[in-house]
């Protein structure tokens, strides 16, 4: 199949930073599917604190954005996370937890594909294990390879929703 896929992620963005630019990086692109995976480095505090509701409103616009230009959503959850090493009195995975919680439901609640990286990523106490990450936060190769046959799965599924 001829799949182009164009990268627009940026490490580091928090939500705000992606809000604002999504309609150069997204909608002038005019895709078929956009991929959504926010809300760690939020969690973090890379721009300033940040509230899950602050999140949460900032992935509801990137959809609204996209609904309105018909782009079709995947939207992720947060991976897994027990601790930030560049922060390392936070602890991350409740507030993950919870923020995938709404990520899901509000998925579910407005017909958009959810693609659950946490479960299949998650080393059984909210962390991200060592074989799929050298940081405990960025994947290395083989999180990558997991995420990657989840990614096209979930773009498929999208591209056949109505």
């Amino acid at each position: 199949a001829n799949q182009s896929y164009v990268n627009r992620g940026i490490s580091g963005q928090t939500t705000p930073q992606m809000l604002l630019r999504f309609r150069a990086d997204v909608i002038a692109l005019k895709p078929k599917v956009v991929v959504i995976l926010a809300g760690t480095n939020d969690i973090a505090g890379n721009t300033g604190p940040a509230t899950n509701e602050m999140i949460e409103d900032n992935i509801a616009s990137m959809c609204d954005l996209a609904k309105s230009h018909n782009i079709k959503i995947v939207l992720s959850s947060i991976l897994p996370a027990s601790r930030y090493y560049w922060a390392p009195e936070m602890r991350p995975a409740p507030r993950i937890v919870e923020l995938n919680k709404w990520i899901k439901s509000y998925a579910k609640t407005n017909k958009i594909t959810y693609l659950d990286y946490n479960t299949p990523m998650n080393d059984g106490a909210d962390g991200l294990p060592l074989k799929y990450s050298g940081d405990g936060v960025h994947p290395n190769k083989d999180g990558y390879a997991v995420m990657d046959v989840l990614v096209k799965k979930a773009i498929a599924q999208a591209l056949k929703s109505k």
